[in-house]
């Protein structure tokens, strides 16, 4: 991929090699490599659509076409979609302690190809209809690390893994001190969870993505969020 650039003039729009649309003074929209039609591709037609598996996680297959970064629509294209909704990840953190707080579980999946199988992570759970990502973040705070959240500030939303899933990770910071821990966590063991629980200083638990002991995505993008951003939450 070509490294954008920036227009002169004042003009703080990113260029790329090979578009062919003029530069206007104080002009902010956005232009990309072969655009031709004066704008970002935003079109898509949504062909036909069926749901090829339908238990606990749901597989559904499309076939779309999408608008070209040349303005033209793409040949239609079949996509398989993961779908299994939004989710939540929170990271508490006490500020005089320099402390956050992680749990550490058993992952199946991450267990494959010789991988570590238990893995540190942030507090995390799926969004079910009805619920918002906030009430998640702190019923699954109490459940998993026995934290009772009070103010909660959101970090960020992502995508999982955009090139097979539709699910997205809203995640948030979560001060706390001592006095609002208030239960042991763990998980419910009748849904087969056993979940361990431990405060890290936060250069810890940041030299445990150097290391390799922390590899979860959402827990990655939490630590290093936090780090960039102490003095500010």
């Amino acid at each position: 991929m070509q490294r954008m650039k920036t227009s002169e003039q004042g003009c703080k729009r990113p260029i790329v090699q090979g578009c062919k649309r003029p530069i206007v003074q104080g002009c902010k929209c956005p232009i990309v490599q072969g655009c031709r039609s004066g704008r970002l591709p935003r079109r898509v037609v949504v062909i036909a659509t069926e749901r090829v598996f339908d238990g606990f996680f749901k597989l559904d297959r499309a076939t779309v076409s999408y608008e070209r970064f040349d303005g033209s629509m793409s040949a239609p294209v079949s996509r398989l979609v993961f779908e299994r909704g939004d989710s939540v990840g929170v990271l508490p953190f006490d500020r005089e302690r320099r402390r956050v707080i992680l749990v550490q579980q058993f992952r199946y999946p991450a267990y494959l190809r010789d991988g570590p199988g238990w893995l540190w992570e942030i507090i995390a759970g799926m969004i079910e209809p009805g619920r918002d990502a906030e009430d998640v973040a702190r019923s699954e705070a109490l459940e998993e690390a026995g934290y009772r959240l009070g103010e909660l500030r959101q970090a960020m939303t992502v995508y999982a893994s955009p090139g097979g899933s539709s699910e997205r990770i809203h995640i948030y910071l979560a001060p706390v001190v001592s006095d609002q821990h208030v239960g042991n966590g763990g998980g419910f063991p009748k849904d087969g969870e056993d979940l361990l629980v431990r405060a890290f200083e936060l250069n810890e638990a940041l030299e445990m993505i150097e290391d390799g002991r922390v590899v979860d995505a959402k827990t990655v993008l939490a630590l290093q969020f936090l780090a960039l951003h102490w003095g500010k939450v």
